[in-house]
């Protein structure tokens, strides 16, 4: 009897573990979505807490790492089989680096038909190689906007210019008023100048519109061409007059980008307006950013030449995709809508390109109306700079932008530049 009862408890044992590892292999591993990035710090914890909507309604978990050497990880990782399924590109230039070899997966229908409801066409240009889209855009910037501080600005009677020449009529009252327009640096360690070839770039754009811009950036015009050399000097009747900037062309060579605002928001004054991208805020003094909107004016850099009207000029990260499967592409797909951003977007610091936003969702009037000038601009292009060959956009270019200020001949930098392009 007692051998009777020992063998049915072994029996009932196996049979309960047959039935658990049967209950094991019936529930489904989680499924995983890898996304590489450029987001660190707080940027990586504001875009983690943007796709979490997604990851409670679908189960599917997105595992984000973002590098601050993402454009070099992120060419190592693909040359050595261990691409991940989704990364986003801050430089349209990688992209279609990727699509040439093969790399990428092109967007699917739809993906295309979000892409065509959600999006101005521009960002499917942006995001397509040879006619072929492959990226969605998702956090963007745009650089074409003056800041000035308000209080001292209004308590002075000056006025918001809407053209280049109230623009330069303000510039020379605030000289007579005994005021510096400008406050610029452009010091940016291993990247010192590519806040002039921002300006450039929007100069180029309301001198010489948007077709020749494309023609530049492809190498079609050279660096040397009058239209090119028309913007310089423009620049040039600003930053080389030292009534214009604050200290002048040594202070634009030795202060760094990020602490050149801070002469806005001394008092008084030492300088009244300063020409940056919508993340500048984030470098404004503590004081300022808690009352941003009480502190802080912007206006769009205006129009030179009215048939080109007001473009902007921008930037922004899209996301492509390596690895094709379905919870891939459900991810992907998420990255078109309004949910993935608007948590970011309440948190401030960021702009996002989607047609169909709330706008009210921005923390405060200067963010929502920074976004309303994105999402409404008829022209938008972005940066030159990160669309030329890095040797150019990344190298020559910026240190052109350096030697000019430093007092090399504008025809001497521009023809050095121009012999940079790749042959």
């Amino acid at each position: 009897m007692k051998k009777i009862v020992i063998f049915s408890l072994i029996a009932l044992l196996s049979i309960g573990s047959v039935f658990a590892a049967g209950t094991k292999e019936s529930v489904p591993a989680q499924k995983t979505v890898t996304v590489f990035g450029a987001f660190v710090d707080e940027e990586a914890r504001r875009f983690e807490e943007a796709i979490r909507p997604f990851e409670e309604r679908t189960g599917i978990k997105v595992v984000y790492e973002g590098s601050k050497d993402f454009e070099t990880l992120i060419n190592v990782r693909v040359e050595g089989g261990n691409a991940p399924d989704i990364a986003g590109l801050p430089q349209p230039g990688l992209m279609a680096n990727f699509a040439s070899q093969g790399k990428l997966v092109p967007l699917w229908p739809s993906a295309l038909a979000l892409l065509e409801k959600n999006y101005a066409p521009v960002w499917k240009d942006l995001g397509s190689y040879k006619g072929v889209a492959y990226g969605v855009f998702h956090r963007v910037n745009a650089k074409s906007f003056v800041w000035y501080p308000k209080k001292a600005w209004d308590a002075a009677g000056y006025q918001v210019p809407k053209t280049w020449d109230e623009l330069k009529a303000l510039m020379d009252r605030m000289v007579r008023n005994g005021h510096t327009p400008w406050a610029v640096g452009i010091e940016s360690g291993g990247a010192t100048g590519w806040v002039g070839t921002d300006w450039i770039e929007d100069i180029m754009l309301r001198t010489a519109g948007p077709d020749l811009y494309d023609k530049w950036v492809g190498n079609e015009i050279p660096f040397n061409a009058p239209e090119v050399k028309k913007a310089f000097e423009i620049l040039g009747d600003i930053w080389m007059n030292p009534k214009y900037v604050y200290g002048g062309r040594n202070t634009i060579l030795t202060e760094g980008f990020g602490d050149s605002q801070r002469p806005l928001f001394d008092n008084p004054p030492k300088a009244w307006m300063h020409r940056q991208a919508n993340f500048i805020t984030g470098f404004f003094p503590e004081h300022i950013q808690a009352n941003l909107e009480e502190e802080v004016g912007v206006f769009p850099l205006p129009a030179i030449d009215p048939k080109w009207g007001i473009p902007v000029l921008g930037g922004g990260d899209q996301f492509v995709v390596f690895n094709d499967r379905p919870e891939v592409r459900e991810f992907m797909e998420y990255l078109q809508t309004w949910e993935s951003a608007e948590s970011w977007a309440k948190a401030g610091g960021a702009l996002f390109p989607y047609l169909n936003q709330n706008l009210d969702a921005y923390p405060n009037a200067i963010e929502r109306s920074l976004a309303e000038a994105l999402v409404n601009a008829k022209v938008f292009r972005f940066d030159a700079s990160d669309l030329m060959p890095a040797s150019v956009g990344a190298g020559s270019f910026w240190e052109g932008i350096v030697d000019w200020v430093n007092g090399k001949s504008l025809d001497a930098t521009l023809a050095d530049i121009q012999k940079s392009w790749p042959k």
